[in-house]
Parts: structure tokens; C-alpha cells; sequence
């Protein structure tokens, strides 16, 4: 998992990288221009800041969300071991809003509105993902968010629990998905045509409800 952020105006010349979700006991060792952030119970990295490195990374006319090539992230990892630090990262360009296809439904044993789905997202075997759209159905071709995913409002996608249950990932709507003119009612995106695991165009994606 590798997502960057480069905001130069409120933050200066800093760019933002992670590794793995915030944890409440972070903690921060800083050297040279490399600062480390990782779980202090642990000791195992989620992300570090570089600074002065926009001009050299070509991100200094950038804001927002930052995708990586793998010399940008050569750069970041030269950096990391000039500090004195051990970690590696690791280019990641695997789209991270997909096609999905709902391949088996179950209900939430402790709701009465979420449901439980397998659902096929071009990997080795289905994911599991919960679900509280009163649309959602077996069969269906929707969107899906995985872990690593950047919504529109500037939320990140984990995988994590709801309701004591694993949850990989998110099943989307078109408001979630920013899409021009979105319904809004309550109900996920029901596509009528794709292959699950296929990057989800979201230029293509502007004309669907003009």
C-alpha cells in the first residue's frame, strides 16, 4: 500500500506518504529530511514525511493525491536510506475503484440493515465486503473501493470490521463516487455492463447521467 499526498500551500514543501493505516499510538523519528511515522506498541512503519523533495520528485506544481512512478519512489527510497532507515516502499499503480460482481449475499447476524457479501474483484477469490445499501444484490455488477482508495472527499478505504465482521474494502454509490448529477436516493451503483476487477472509468462515468 503506498498513498502520497502534496498540498505545498498549507503544508509547505512536505510530501505525505502511507504505508498502512493511522494507529492511535504513533510515534515519529525524524533524520536528516526523512521523518518516520510508525505504531510505537510495535514499532512497525505507517508512512513517512519528505521534505524539499517536490522540485526533485517533478510534484512541485501538484496538490492533492500523489501517484508514484517507480523512479519517484527510487528517490523516496534513496532518501529513506541515506537517513539511516530500513524500510523499502514499494510502487503501487493497481487501480483501487474497480468493477465488482456480488457474487453470494447474506444478512448481518447483528443488523437488521447490513449484509455480507462475497463479491469478485479480479483477484485470486472473492472478497468479503458488508454492505448496508437496501439495493445490494446477488448478481449485481457495482463499484467497489478497496483498501488504498481515495474517495472524492478526501476519506480513505481500510479494510477493518462493521459490526464484528471483516469488511474488505466498500461497495460505492454514484454520490459517493462524485459522479455529476447523481441520484439521491439511497442505494449503490448498479452497473449494466463490465468485467469484475476492471478499473472503473470515471471519465466515462461523468455521461451516465447527463
Amino acid at each position: 500500500m503506498l498513498l502520497s499526498f502534496y498540498n505545498p500551500e498549507v503544508l509547505g514543501d512536505v510530501l505525505l506518504v502511507e504505508t498502512k493505516e493511522d494507529v492511535k499510538t504513533q510515534a515519529t523519528a525524524q533524520k536528516d529530511n526523512v521523518v518516520r511515522i510508525f505504531n510505537e506498541e510495535t514499532d512497525e512503519t505507517i508512512g513517512f514525511n519528505f521534505f524539499d523533495l517536490g522540485k526533485e520528485l517533478s510534484i512541485e506544481n501538484n496538490s492533492g493525491q500523489v501517484f508514484l512512478d517507480d523512479k519517484q519512489v527510487d528517490i523516496l527510497n534513496n532518501e529513506i536510506a541515506k537517513a539511516g532507515f530500513s524500510d523499502k516502499l514499494e510502487t503501487d499503480n493497481s487501480p483501487k475503484f474497480v468493477i465488482g460482481h456480488v457474487d453470494e449475499i447474506k444478512a448481518h447476524p447483528d443488523s437488521d440493515h447490513l449484509h455480507i457479501t462475497q463479491t469478485s474483484v479480479g483477484l485470486d477469490k472473492p472478497v468479503q465486503i458488508v454492505c448496508g445499501a437496501p439495493n445490494v444484490d446477488q448478481g449485481q455488477l457495482v463499484v467497489v473501493a478497496l483498501p488504498g482508495a481515495v474517495m472524492p472527499t478526501g476519506a480513505e478505504i481500510w479494510s477493518g470490521e462493521l459490526r464484528g465482521i471483516d469488511s474488505y474494502g466498500m461497495i460505492c454509490s454514484a454520490r459517493e463516487l462524485g459522479i455529476p448529477n447523481a441520484p439521491k436516493k439511497h442505494g449503490i451503483l448498479v452497473l449494466d455492463n463490465g468485467t469484475a476487477g476492471q478499473a472503473f472509468d470515471f471519465k466515462e462515468a461523468e455521461k451516465m447521467f447527463d
